[in-house]
């Protein structure tokens, strides 16, 4: 992917965010094999217990993933937008528009990664676990901040590459 503007190749930054992707990419393709596996063993056939733990781990892993995929989305424009009263203004136009709403979505994510981070730092004091695996709470939720955290720089960047392509 080049970047925006530039025709240049993929700088360190955006593969550094294809590969977050690519992680969380290869969680959901663990947490759906490890769900194969938990069904079949419950099912009247093998008889058995599921994976112990099966619902925590969907949950968790679910949420990583999922913030694992924002920065890939946002640096490749993928992310839903209204464009129906802006796509009779000039090009650049549309850039400075488009770069103020990264912006606006950037900010919120950074809301989102500090608020993610105070519910991570609670949970890690009160010593909070799952129910079955006893895993600690604020891994999961930690890891959300991080990755949101990303999510806000990525969109920062983005903006900057619209305005930069603007001229």
């Amino acid at each position: 992917m080049a970047e925006a503007g530039t025709g240049q190749g993929p700088s360190g930054f955006d593969r550094a965010v294809r590969l977050v992707a690519l992680l969380g990419g290869v969680l959901l393709i663990a947490l759906a094999t490890m769900v194969v596996v938990s069904v079949t063993l419950r099912s009247d056939l093998v008889g058995m217990a599921g994976v112990p733990g099966d619902f925590e781990m969907v949950q968790m892993a679910t949420a990583v993933a999922a913030f694992c995929f924002l920065p890939w989305c946002q640096l490749r424009r993928g992310n839903i937008f209204v464009d129906t009263f802006t796509l009779k203004l000039p090009e650049r136009l549309q850039r400075r528009i488009d770069a103020a709403w990264d912006v606006v979505y950037g900010l919120a994510m950074a809301l989102i990664a500090w608020r993610l981070g105070v519910g991570a730092r609670a949970a890690f004091a009160s010593g909070e676990n799952t129910m079955v695996l006893q895993l600690p709470s604020y891994l999961p939720i930690a890891l959300c901040a991080v990755l949101a955290a990303l999510v806000c720089v990525t969109a920062f960047v983005s903006a900057s590459r619209l305005l930069r392509a603007g001229g």
